[in-house]
């Protein structure tokens, strides 16, 4: 057992007797995808949903680890949670074929590793974030979309684009025009008071923490819609961020102009902490 917070196991053994091979195709073509969960109370959350994510990227991408969340499982077993952190869990296709043809029976190769807490300020929560619309775009690749794969080259350019501190998103549309998603979040905007999914068919990530809020704002009789989101931004649209780490921010700015409050956030991130499920400032205030 190990009681460490950074640490990392590869095929189950730790990182640092096993290593990655160079002819791994995650490294070499980012061949593979990952998950990124919240750690809380020692456990981590939405486990079953990442976990279905992460097997159906798998296959989408023509290979998939048998018993996925059994292996994942045992991973886990041989670590020490802390109380609160971030579990990646990342599955490539392992190594071989010729060139970029796979091989015929790939053998994947699953990497666990468990990081600290990122430190946010409280005040994204409570006065909302400072967004910017980017130039970088999302390629449209329906035989992509929905997945989170390892590719990430598009929110590498796109995060470039900034490096003021107090600018905690950017906001990526599509190469249609349409708008998707931030860099690290997924989007839900608030109209005629309901709430607007941005459409994933043609890119973007299926986000688990926007769907679990989507469950539970139609749990309170909110109208949903998920619809192609064209033309310029509102500032009288109101915006939430949501991922599995952070759980749910309101935009309070975007490109430096006032934004209208959300009027469903309240709610929403009193679910989110009821339930215990993301690394906001409630769960992670020292005990």
């Amino acid at each position: 057992m190990t009681e460490s917070v950074n640490v990392c196991l590869i095929d189950g053994t730790p990182a640092d007797r096993a290593g990655v091979a160079p002819s791994d195709r995650g490294l070499r073509y980012g061949d593979g995808v990952f998950e990124t969960l919240a750690i809380v109370d020692h456990q981590p959350t939405l486990w079953d949903r990442h976990i279905n994510r992460l097997t159906r990227g798998a296959e989408r991408l023509g290979f998939a680890l048998e018993s996925a969340a059994d292996r994942f499982s045992r991973d886990l077993a041989a670590l020490t949670l802390p109380a609160t952190g971030v579990l990646r869990l990342t599955l490539t296709r392992g190594s071989g074929g010729a060139g970029y043809a796979p091989p015929a029976h790939p053998q994947p190769r699953r990497i666990t590793q468990v990081l600290e807490a990122p430190v946010r300020p409280a005040s994204h929560w409570q006065n909302g974030v400072a967004v910017i619309e980017l130039s970088t775009q999302l390629a449209c690749q329906p035989a992509l979309a929905g997945i989170k794969h390892l590719n990430r080259l598009e929110q590498v350019l796109a995060r470039q684009e900034w490096h003021d501190p107090g600018i905690a998103e950017g906001l990526m549309r599509s190469t249609q025009g349409a708008l998707i998603e931030a860099t690290a979040a997924n989007l839900i905007v608030e109209q005629g008071g309901g709430l607007l999914i941005p459409d994933t068919q043609a890119c973007g990530v299926d986000g688990v923490m926007q769907m679990w809020v989507i469950e539970q704002a139609q749990a309170l009789g909110i109208p949903i819609q998920r619809t192609q989101l064209n033309g310029a931004l509102r500032a009288d649209q109101p915006m939430m961020l949501c991922n599995s780490l952070i759980g749910l921010w309101p935009v309070a700015t975007v490109d430096a102009k006032p934004w209208a409050w959300p009027r469903w956030y309240a709610p929403l991130a009193e679910a989110i902490d009821q339930a215990r499920i993301a690394l906001t400032p409630s769960v992670c205030v020292a005990p």
